[in-house]
């Protein structure tokens, strides 16, 4: 099967769609939040490296490649937020932390 370019615009759109619901209906949990900013990189790295191929150019690659890397070091900044925050406060709660600058 081909899979014309307008299937990887599809398939983009639903994955940044999910990841917008998901951080819509995720209101308490950072965890899932900092996943479903992941899948929204994702989604836009997937129209990347289809316009990239459909163009023949590997400009859009070499930008995935930045993106990614740009998402693994917010990952791991994140997490180590996240554990430090978990270490002092024994929790993870979203609504929580909404308190503290009160």
């Amino acid at each position: 099967m081909i899979f014309s370019l307008m299937h990887y615009f599809v398939l983009s759109a639903i994955l940044f769609t999910i990841s917008i619901i998901g951080i819509l209906m995720n209101r308490e949990n950072v965890i899932i939040f900092l996943m479903e900013i992941e899948i929204m990189l994702l989604a836009i790295n997937t129209n990347l490296i289809a316009f990239s191929c459909y163009h023949n150019n590997s400009d859009g690659m070499i930008f995935v490649f930045f993106i990614l890397t740009m998402a693994a070091a917010e990952s791991a900044i994140g997490f180590a937020i996240l554990i430090t925050l978990f270490r002092h406060f024994k929790t993870i709660n979203i609504n929580f932390f909404k308190n503290l600058k009160d």
